[in-house]
């Protein structure tokens, strides 16, 4: 039957002390509001914490153009992880994929191309051709890839994102957010860093022609390592650009700019944002013991709790002192108890302003006590 486990909050004084990296309350400054940009929709993320730093209607949808690549290109990353294409396979060119509009790597029926080749021209120089040839490889055909592209948005949790095509040519439904482009490139960034180097090559060449990589950022700024630039009419001038510097990763999202100059403005004064006014710290190791949670219907009663992954909290500067920690645990809970079940829930909380919330799991197993085994442990709680 299911058994009670303590529901009241854990003492803040008690997590407070466990956070890995204590500091000393003191004057907090106070940051500046995030730049006005030439955006009409844009998102900064810390992909080490998942928290976005700074945002404007990020959860609107808007035409993606070629930032739809990005979904392509993770599912081709995800078929080569598994093996089911290979970097140096030879991959044919189809006549949809050659007639393809758009930007194009100049694929051509009779040169086949390698899957390495074929994602260097659909990251670097965009081509529309790459993606329908790859989507084909991957799925027979781009009306089945699409739908491998829609499910694959539902699983990342992508909610304000519908896809019609693979290369983001416009259609009146062909919508993401800001935001969900932020959750697509933390997938790939922590799913596939093997692959990443590709984004930030400068220049691709095939069949002869080299042309330069669209993201303007890449050539301007050293700390960014890619992503993926996207323009239609419709869509306007959007950029999804990523940044590492000091070992610190960011994503900037922005859609709509009015020029191409714009987006890439736009991207790189929230990168500085992020960098110069946030700092990102890990809060508590995957397995700390965070608290133990008595039961004395468990063998054995105490139960220690934590985190299955790191926890980390990004903040204003100067506020990491402020965090609090809180536990708000299940009220009811089955026993046996398996190592990594879920027991509860840590929020962390910045003021009144709530940061984080994490589950939090038992960090080992536990049996249901006996008659016996449950009286002792009773006995043993009043000593």
């Amino acid at each position: 039957m299911p058994l009670p486990f303590p529901s009241r909050a854990l003492g803040v004084l008690l997590l407070a002390a466990l956070f890995e990296a204590g500091a000393v309350a003191a004057p907090v400054p106070a940051i500046p509001d995030a730049p006005n940009v030439d955006a009409r929709n844009y998102v900064l993320i810390d992909p080490a914490s998942g928290q976005v730093l700074a945002a404007r209607a990020a959860d609107q949808k808007a035409p993606p153009a070629s930032l739809t690549k990005l979904m392509t290109t993770y599912l081709t990353f995800q078929a080569a992880a598994r093996g089911s294409l290979k970097l140096d396979q030879t991959i044919p060119v189809s006549v949809a994929a050659w007639k393809a509009g758009g930007s194009t790597m100049f694929l051509q029926p009779d040169l086949p191309a390698t899957v390495e080749q074929m994602i260097q021209g659909m990251v670097v120089v965009s081509g529309n051709d790459a993606a329908v040839a790859l989507a084909e490889a991957i799925a027979g055909n781009t009306d089945s890839f699409v739908q491998m592209m829609n499910a694959t948005a539902r699983q990342l949790g992508m909610a304000n994102t519908h896809f019609d095509n693979v290369d983001g040519l416009p259609t009146p439904t062909h919508r993401v957010s800001a935001h969900d482009i932020g959750i697509l490139t933390e997938a790939i960034m922590r799913q596939y860093p093997q692959y990443l180097h590709y984004f930030g090559e400068k220049t691709f060449t095939y069949n002869h022609v080299t042309q330069n990589n669209w993201n303007p950022l890449v050539f301007s700024d050293a700390t960014v390592t890619g992503m993926k630039t996207g323009h239609t009419d419709e869509a306007g001038y959007c950029l999804d650009a990523t940044a590492v510097r000091k070992g610190r990763p960011l994503i900037a999202v922005v859609l709509g700019s009015t020029t191409r100059k714009g987006s890439a403005h736009a991207a790189e004064a929230l990168l500085d944002y992020g960098y110069h006014f946030f700092e990102t710290r890990r809060a508590y190791r995957a397995g700390q013991i965070i608290s133990t949670v008595r039961n004395n219907q468990a063998n054995p009663a105490q139960v220690p709790i934590g985190t299955a992954s790191d926890v980390w909290v990004s903040l204003p500067i100067g506020r990491y002192a402020l965090l609090k920690p809180g536990v708000s645990l299940a009220a009811q809970m089955s026993l046996p108890l398996k190592r990594g079940q879920q027991v509860g829930t840590l929020i962390l909380s910045e003021g009144s302003r709530e940061v984080a919330r994490v589950p939090l799991v038992a960090l080992k197993s536990v049996e249901k006590a006996g008659w016996l085994g449950h009286w002792w442990n009773v006995i043993r709680a009043k000593l």
